[in-house]
């Protein structure tokens, strides 16, 4: 028995296309918006009000520091994000408003 033979033989899985900031991005069914983005390029994610890269950190929803525009909606964390085909993903650059809470 040689070694190969132990692991299973997948078949290429389907490919889902989103993109960042208008440029195209691959990424597998059931990765996160985060994961997909970190293995295109490990670029920052958004910069904070001082300027500051940051990018995906803890990868379960406690940081905020993975907080994107997706879809049009703004302050998204990609980490708990299911990537759907065509979504369209923007970086943030420094504060964005927050949601609800005032009746102006």
């Amino acid at each position: 028995m040689t070694p190969a033979s132990r692991f299973l033989t997948r078949p290429e899985p389907q490919t889902l296309r989103l993109t960042l900031d208008g440029m195209p991005v691959a990424a597998r069914p059931g990765d996160t918006v985060a994961a997909a983005l970190l293995a295109q390029s490990g670029d920052a994610f958004r910069e904070t009000a001082s300027g500051a890269p940051r990018t995906a950190y803890c990868m379960m929803g406690v940081c905020f520091d993975c907080l994107v525009e997706i879809d049009g909606r703004p302050n998204t964390q990609a980490c708990m994000t299911v990537v759907r085909d065509g979504m369209t993903v923007r970086r943030q650059a420094g504060l964005r408003p927050l949601e609800g809470g005032r009746d102006d």
